[in-house]
């Protein structure tokens, strides 16, 4: 594949792969790694590329693999300690609570919800992507998309209860 044709593939699709590790990692920098390693195994594994899905598609199953190897490399070291981060200053308690607070009152309401109703959410509000999409990443159809994505919204309106059906 020409240069001028990666260059194009990564100024259409970095964004959405970035909104999607974001959406996963809860962390900008950890996002912007995983994104930039994304677009390097998918540039080592072009020619795999079949085209039987859209290449957004392909470039999120490539970062949802990568996340999945972090998490499990991250069980394998030793946690850190916060006594043992350095003391990064930021904004004011009082801004930071107030800016973060209703954010993460929602991120935990979604990350309470089970799987795959967690993975659906995150791919269609935080990610971006489509329920075609979204179904060929999760390998289920369009429609079990919508439904998915629709039963988790009525769950988190009735704040994330988890009465499993």
């Amino acid at each position: 594949m020409p240069v001028e044709d990666l260059q194009k593939v990564y100024q259409q699709h970095a964004q959405t792969v970035y909104k999607f590790l974001l959406a996963k990692t809860g962390n900008e920098h950890l996002a912007e790694e995983l994104t930039q390693e994304t677009f390097y195994q998918a540039v080592k594994s072009v020619d795999r590329f079949d085209g039987s899905c859209k290449v957004s598609v392909w470039l999120c199953q490539i970062a949802k693999h990568l996340w999945y190897q972090h998490l499990r490399k991250q069980k394998r070291e030793a946690p850190v300690l916060p006594e043992d981060l350095p003391e990064v200053p930021g904004p004011s308690a009082e801004e930071g609570l107030l800016e973060k607070e209703g954010r993460m009152d929602l991120f935990r309401l979604v990350h309470g919800l089970p799987e795959p109703a967690r993975e659906v959410v995150y791919l269609r509000a935080f990610g971006g992507l489509s329920f075609r999409e979204i179904g060929d990443v999760c390998g289920r159809t369009e429609t079990w998309a919508r439904v998915t994505f629709y039963r988790s919204k009525e769950k988190l309106k009735n704040g994330g209860a988890r009465d499993e059906e």
